[in-house]
């Protein structure tokens, strides 16, 4: 396996961790019934960064 390909599969990685992450933390803010806005503010940052994450792997993907 070629070093980009190793990148990109790091990429996409990481990307879904911070997904599965970003999901999670709302989940368990929701269900304890906390009415702070800061656990919904890291989880949309999460979520944000692995969507960029996923597409920026998705496209250097595309190009090789």
């Amino acid at each position: 396996m070629d070093l980009p390909a190793r990148r990109n599969d790091t990429v996409r990685a990481f990307g879904t961790v911070s997904l599965v992450a970003g999901f999670l933390t709302t989940l368990l803010t929701m269900s304890s019934g906390y009415e702070g806005l800061e656990p919904h503010i890291l989880a949309a940052f999460l979520i944000l960064t692995g969507l960029g994450l996923r597409i920026e792997a998705a496209i250097a993907d595309r190009r090789m």
